[in-house]
């Protein structure tokens, strides 16, 4: 059982220092107009092409952790935006559309990009 969370607490750290780095990179690789760009709807039909199933597989597994993280040791909330970063479905441009107009999200991502010399983020 102890061996347990020691993994469990490795992976906690391990996860919080790699989203520490690896927040800013991908916030400043977003492009400024990605909310105001003009757009194709999804159809369901994307979940079923081997690129969908991919990233699928790949982001499961990670917003699950996420899940976990949040009443476990970790950047929980971090952790799960990265993995619904990863996949791809239908409502997943709405679902981020929604996180990044709640208070004071929108304001922190372009305060990273303003600290890394990229344009701000145009408002939804």
């Amino acid at each position: 059982m102890d061996t347990l969370f020691i993994w469990l607490g490795t992976i906690s750290v391990a996860t919080f220092v790699l989203s520490l780095l690896l927040l800013p990179w991908l916030v400043a690789r977003i492009p400024s107009n990605y909310f105001t760009r003009p757009r194709h709807a999804h159809r369901w039909q994307v979940l079923l092409q081997p690129r969908a199933i991919v990233r699928n597989l790949l982001g499961l597994p990670v917003l699950l952790a996420g899940i976990a993280m949040l009443v476990l040791p970790g950047q929980g909330l971090v952790t799960m935006m990265i993995g619904l970063s990863i996949m791809m479905f239908p409502g997943k441009f709405e679902l981020e559309k929604w996180v990044v107009t709640r208070n004071g999200v929108l304001k922190a991502v372009n305060w990273i990009r303003q600290r890394s010399q990229h344009p701000p983020i145009d408002a939804p």
